[in-house]
C-alpha cells in the first residue's frame, strides 16, 4: 500500500447518495452475526465481539461502491479508527487494565471488599454499593472513571457474598450513569446545554424530576434483591494501606484531575506500595503492568473496528438518513420532543458515543425547539437523558467494554441487570407524555 508521506490530506471522490438502509446495514450486520452467532452457541461467552466487528467492517466496505481503491476505503476506515475520542478511550483502557492488575496484585481489591461488607449491611449491600456509584459518578463527572474505580470492588463483592458478577457490575455501572446524566462537570451535560443555550443549573433541575424517580425506583430494586442476598460479615483483618490506591483515584478524579493523568498516578501508587509491603518488586510490578494492558487487547480491537465501521456508516449517508427521516413528520410539541429522543439515541446507538451523539443532533435539536417553541432547558434534559439512556445499554459502548473487561464477564450478560438505566428511560418518556416537570414544558 502506498503511503502519503506529506502534509496534503488525502483526496477522495465526492460522496454518491447511497440508500440510507443500505447505509445502515452493516450496523445490522454485526448485531445479526454477533446475536445469532451467541444464540446457536447458548453462550454469549463464547462469541468474540471482535469477530463480529470485523465481518460488518469488511461488509462497510463491500458495500462503499463511491470509492473503488481499497486503499480509499482503508483511509476512511481508519480515520474513524483513529479518532481521537476513539483514541482516547483506548489509553483510558490500557492505563484502566494496569491500575486494575497492579492493584489486585498488591491486594487492594481484597481489602476495598473487606472494608466494604464490615460498613454496610449484609441485607443492604446492593443497594449501598449503587448509591455510593451515584454519589461518585456525579462528583466526579465521569461514568469511565466510576466504572474504572468500582467495578474490581463489586466483582470481589460478589465473590464474596455468593452473588453474580453480573449483577453487582449492572449496579455500578448504572450508578455510573446517574452522574455521567446529572453532573455538574459531565461532558453530556456541557454539550447538551452549550447546545441548547440554556445554563447547567436550570438543565439539572429538569433532569433531576428524571433521574431522582428513577435512582429510588432502582435503588428500592436493589433493596429487595439484597434481602435473599447471602449475607457475610466478614472476620478478615482490613488491611487499610491496600485502600490507599483506591481512595486516591476517587479524591483526584473529584478534584477534576483528568482521568488519564488519575490513572497514571494510580498505577505508580501502586508500585510503590507493592514495594514497600514486599507484594512485588519492580519485574513483579512490571509484569502487573503488562498483564493489565494484556486483559484489555480484545476491548482495543473492538473499539478501532467500532470507530471504522461507524465513519463508513457516516461517509456513506446512514447518519444524515436517519436524522431526514426521523425529522419528516413532526406533529406536536410531544412529537418534536420524540423525536429529539429518537435522533440521538438513534445516532448514539449508531456511534456508541454518547458525547458526539449529542454534539451531532444538538444544533438539528435546536432547530426543532425553535420551530416547535419547546422550552430548551427541557430538551437539553431530553438530549442528555436519552443519549445516556442507550451508551448505558449498548453492549458495545465504552463503559460496558470497561467494565467487561474489569470484571471478568460478557457485556451482554451485564445487560439484563441494568435496572436504573432503563428506569431512568421509562421516566423520562412519561415526562414528555405527562408534561412535567409542568414548569420547563
Amino acid at each position: 500500500m502506498a503511503i502519503n508521506t506529506d502534509k496534503t490530506p488525502l483526496r477522495l471522490p465526492a460522496v454518491k447518495r447511497m440508500n440510507g438502509w443500505l447505509a445502515l446495514s452493516p450496523l445490522l450486520v454485526f448485531l445479526i452475526v454477533y446475536l445469532v452467532s451467541s444464540l446457536v452457541a447458548r453462550n454469549f461467552y463464547k462469541v468474540p465481539v471482535a469477530a463480529a466487528f470485523i465481518i460488518a467492517s469488511a461488509y462497510a466496505m463491500i458495500i462503499t461502491r463511491s470509492i473503488d481503491k481499497t486503499d480509499d476505503k482503508i483511509s476512511i476506515f481508519s480515520e474513524g479508527a483513529g479518532n481521537k475520542n476513539v483514541l482516547l478511550m483506548i489509553w483510558i483502557f490500557v492505563l484502566a487494565g494496569a491500575f486494575a492488575a497492579t492493584a489486585r496484585d498488591i491486594g487492594a481489591i481484597d481489602a476495598t471488599v473487606n472494608a466494604t461488607l464490615r460498613i454496610l449491611p449484609g441485607k443492604l449491600i446492593y443497594a449501598g454499593l449503587f448509591l455510593a456509584a451515584c454519589f461518585i459518578s456525579m462528583a466526579i463527572g465521569t461514568s469511565v472513571g466510576t466504572i474504572v474505580a468500582l467495578v474490581p470492588i463489586a466483582a470481589g463483592i460478589a465473590q464474596e457474598a455468593g452473588a453474580g458478577v453480573p449483577l453487582l457490575t449492572a449496579i455500578v455501572v448504572g450508578g455510573a450513569f446517574f452522574g455521567d446524566n446529572l453532573s455538574f462537570i459531565s461532558d453530556t451535560t456541557v454539550a447538551a446545554t452549550k447546545s441548547q443555550g440554556c445554563s447547567m443549573r436550570d438543565k439539572f433541575r429538569v433532569n433531576l424530576w428524571i433521574a431522582a424517580p428513577a435512582a429510588l425506583l432502582a435503588t428500592a430494586v436493589y433493596v429487595i434483591l439484597g434481602m435473599k442476598a447471602e449475607a457475610v460479615p466478614t472476620t478478615e483483618a482490613i488491611h487499610w494501606l491496600g485502600l490507599v490506591s483506591y481512595f486516591l483515584v476517587i479524591i483526584l478524579a473529584l478534584a477534576g484531575v483528568n482521568v488519564v493523568t488519575v490513572l497514571a498516578i494510580g498505577i505508580g501508587v501502586n508500585g510503590v506500595i507493592g514495594w514497600s509491603t514486599g507484594a512485588y518488586d519492580w519485574i513483579g510490578w512490571m509484569t502487573a503492568i503488562g498483564d493489565g494492558i494484556g486483559s484489555m487487547g480484545e476491548l482495543i480491537i473492538v473499539s478501532l473496528l467500532a470507530g471504522g465501521m461507524l465513519e463508513l456508516i457516516r461517509y456513506n449517508g446512514g447518519l444524515d438518513f436517519i436524522i431526514d427521516g426521523l425529522t419528516r413528520r413532526i406533529r406536536g410539541r410531544r412529537g418534536a420532543y420524540f423525536s429529539i429522543a429518537g435522533l440521538v439515541s438513534l445516532v448514539n446507538f449508531c456511534t456508541a458515543n454518547n458525547t458526539i451523539a449529542i454534539i451531532t443532533v444538538g444544533p438539528l435539536a435546536k432547530d426543532i425547539s425553535e420551530r416547535f417553541h419547546l422550552d430548551p432547558r427541557k430538551t437539553a434534559s431530553i438530549l442528555d437523558t436519552f443519549s445516556c439512556l442507550v451508551q448505558g445499554i449498548i453492549p458495545y459502548g465504552a463503559q460496558m467494554l470497561m467494565a467487561s473487561g474489569l470484571s471478568g464477564v460478557s457485556a451482554a450478560s451485564i445487560t439484563g441487570y441494568l435496572y436504573y438505566p432503563f428506569a431512568l428511560g421509562f421516566f423520562a418518556v412519561l415526562s414528555i407524555l405527562f408534561r412535567f416537570p409542568r414548569k420547563y414544558s
